[in-house]
């Protein structure tokens, strides 16, 4: 049976002979009861207040359990974030060596078309150097014989007016010794 302050306080005792004074026991039974009430009453404000905070250790602990979830999936996401991020660093390091190596390429291929057409210029100079060189090489040649020839025309018009033979002249604009002779009165013509 529980027991209340109220039934403290009507609890009745037998009065025996040379028993308890009755008034100080009911003053007795009387501060019992108002200590049993304020026991009690602080009990049940402590199972409120236990109430009370049990409720908000449960709002806590979902708090935490929300939090962890919450860190939990930024953790993923930064995971995540951080794996897209290398991958995405990867694909444009790839096409960046991609694009450096076909640059790379073209300039090659630019070097060996200026090559080949520095080589075909270089053969080309050579050819006409050569050509030059041997037509200055004809040239001063036919100087050459031109000088002999006004030499040797000289000295055929000095030998020519000491022997004066009239009939023979050497014919003007050809090399002497050819043995061409024309006679004088003719027509000549080169």
């Amino acid at each position: 049976m529980k027991l209340t302050p109220l039934d403290i306080k009507k609890q009745k005792f037998r009065p025996r002979v040379r028993g308890l004074d009755t008034a100080e026991v009911e003053s007795f039974l009387e501060m019992v009861a108002d200590e049993y009430e304020a026991v009690l009453n602080d009990r049940n404000r402590l199972a409120d207040e236990v109430t009370k905070l049990k409720t908000q250790l449960r709002d806590y602990q979902q708090v935490e359990k929300t939090l962890q979830e919450t860190l939990m999936n930024a953790q993923e996401t930064v995971n995540q974030s951080r794996e897209n991020s290398r991958r995405e660093a990867q694909i444009i390091l790839r096409e960046a060596e991609l694009k450096s190596e076909r640059i790379v390429e073209e300039a090659r291929e630019k070097l060996d078309k200026m090559r080949n057409e520095l080589a075909i210029l270089k053969a080309q100079k050579e050819s006409f150097a050569k050509r030059l060189k041997h037509l200055l090489d004809s040239q001063i040649e036919l100087i050459r014989v031109l000088e002999m020839d006004d030499v040797g025309y000289g000295r055929q018009q000095e030998d020519a007016a000491k022997t004066k033979t009239p009939e023979t002249v050497e014919r003007p604009g050809h090399r002497p010794g050819s043995g061409q002779r024309v006679k004088t009165g003719e027509n000549v013509s080169s």
